[in-house]
Formats: structure tokens, C-alpha cells, sequence
């Protein structure tokens, strides 16, 4: 059932469940990211007030600017007590290449905040394997408490991608190719010039590691995404649609325009 409700200066928000999961629909991406960002403000503040340290993921995508940019602006987290973590990082691009999601998430956000330790996947490593492994003990060392990523074209979260996707995954950190939708979705957001462009394979968080979060914040704008949204919230849960799996956690909410819920048929919800 859909319920509208009033936030602030009479906007209005409509509230859905599927499942365990908590959709929020608003008028316009930049309602919808700051809500989102008051959200998990609100979540962190109330996590810090019970715990010394907490971690975090975030996703590098254009699809978080409106998000990170409220986020930022926020001065009531004790941010030199939060650790961040990144979702998942290209492999073979030069060092310093803007496309990295590592520079994007350094512009927008972790140059920004006073974070306690920004911790990176290494895309020059030599040895992926061993960079999986290392990033995968960080993340055991300190647990993530909230994640917030996004949706992509063809249903993945971070880059697990539907040919990728495992919701048994023994890995918690690990490299994928990249398939064609997902690579093009990079070039259709102007990431890069052509597909060629695009590398091949990522690292990546797996679905398994990215639901162990205790709480899960899905930020997904745009026409773009309404296809994606649809299967993720009228489909069935499975790999076909890898943010299928929201639907099984709670504590997990996914925040929309009105461009990316376009799709959605509210009567069965």
C-alpha cells in the first residue's frame, strides 16, 4: 500500500514496502537526495551515540551526486570517528585517471569530510588476488554499518553485474568482467568517451558482503534506472536482477525520483 505523506515546505513523499524493503518516491532527485542524506545523518548520529567508531561504503556514480553533496554539507556527525570504504574500482585505468571511482568518491565527498581513515581498493596492485584478500580482512577488521550504493542499469549493485551475481558468495571482495550494459551504462552517463574506453574488469564487493551492512541506504535517480527498479521491486528475487536481494534485508531503503519509479505499479504494492 502506498502512503503519501508531507515533509517539509509541502512536499510530498510517497512510502512503499516490498517485502523488507522501504521505498521512498520523491517529485524531484534533489528531494530525493537530500532526504536520503538526512536519513543517514539521522542513522548516524544515533549509531555514534552507542558506538566509539562506525564504517561505511559508498558508491562512486553520478546517479549520488545530489546525495553526497546534501552529505557533505551536514556538520553534526562526528565524521573523524566514521571509516569509509569504496564498492568497487575499475582495473587497468592510469594511475590518477579521473574515471577511477576512487577519484570520483575523493572530489565528492572524501576530500570533503574529516573521516577517520579512507580506505582504498588498490587498482595498480600487481596482484588483484592479494588485493582482494587485503581489502576483504579491512572490512572484517571493522565491520560496515551502513552502505549506501546505487542501482545500475541492468539490476547490479556495486559491480555485480547479473552474469556475476551470487547471493551465496563465499568472497567477500573479488574481480568480475564487466558486461556490456554495465559498460555502456558508463559511457551513456558520460564517464567515458566510448565503450572501448571502458575496462573490461573491476574489483568489487560481493552481494554477500555489501548484506552483511547493518543498515542499507539505495539512492537510484533517473529515467535511466526504471526498467532496473522495476525488476528489482516486481520481479523475483534473484540473480537475473542482483538489487532483487534488497528486498530480503531489513533495514534497507531504496530512495527514488519519480524519472526511476516511473515504472513501479503501485496497486500491487
Amino acid at each position: 500500500m502506498a502512503i503519501r505523506l508531507l515533509i517539509g515546505n509541502n512536499k510530498k513523499i510517497t512510502m512503499l514496502q516490498k517485502d523488507k524493503l522501504t521505498i521512498k518516491v520523491f517529485s524531484t532527485r534533489e528531494e530525493m537526495g537530500k532526504q536520503a542524506a538526512k536519513d543517514v545523518v539521522d542513522k548516524l548520529e544515533r549509531l555514534l551515540c552507542v558506538k566509539p567508531y562506525i564504517s561505511m561504503l559508498f558508491a562512486a556514480a553520478p546517479s549520488q551526486n545530489e546525495f553526497l553533496q546534501e552529505l557533505c554539507e551536514s556538520n553534526s556527525v562526528d565524521w573523524s570517528r566514521v571509516n569509509a570504504y569504496h564498492l568497487d574500482e575499475y582495473i587497468g585505468l592510469p594511475a590518477n585517471s579521473p574515471q577511477r571511482f576512487a577519484e570520483f568518491l575523493n572530489e565528492n565527498l572524501f576530500s570533503k569530510l574529516p573521516f577517520r581513515t579512507i580506505n582504498y581498493l588498490n587498482a595498480e596492485s600487481r596482484n588483484p588476488e592479494a588485493e582482494c584478500d587485503r581489502y576483504a580482512k579491512l572490512i572484517q577488521e571493522t565491520p560496515i554499518d551502513v552502505a549506501c550504493i546505487g542501482i545500475g542499469e541492468n539490476g547490479h549493485i556495486a559491480f555485480n553485474d547479473p552474469h556475476v551475481a551470487n547471493f551465496d558468495d563465499p568472497e567477500l571482495v573479488k574481480i568480475v568482467d564487466l558486461d556490456e550494459t554495465c559498460r555502456q551504462q558508463q559511457v551513456n552517463d558520460k564517464c567515458f568517451n566510448s565503450l572501448p574506453e571502458v575496462p573490461k574488469q573491476a574489483y568489487t564487493l560481493t552481494v554477500p558482503a555489501i548484506m552483511a551492512s547493518d543498515y542499507i541506504y539505495c539512492i537510484v535517480p533517473g529515467e535511466s534506472k526504471a526498467e532496473a527498479v522495476k525488476n528489482t521491486i516486481h520481479g523475483e528475487i534473484e540473480e537475473k536482477c542482483p538489487a532483487s536481494v534488497l528486498r530480503t534485508k531489513s533495514e534497507s531503503y531504496l530512495y527514488l525520483d519519480k524519472e526511476s519509479a516511473r515504472k513501479l505499479n503501485l496497486k500491487e504494492l
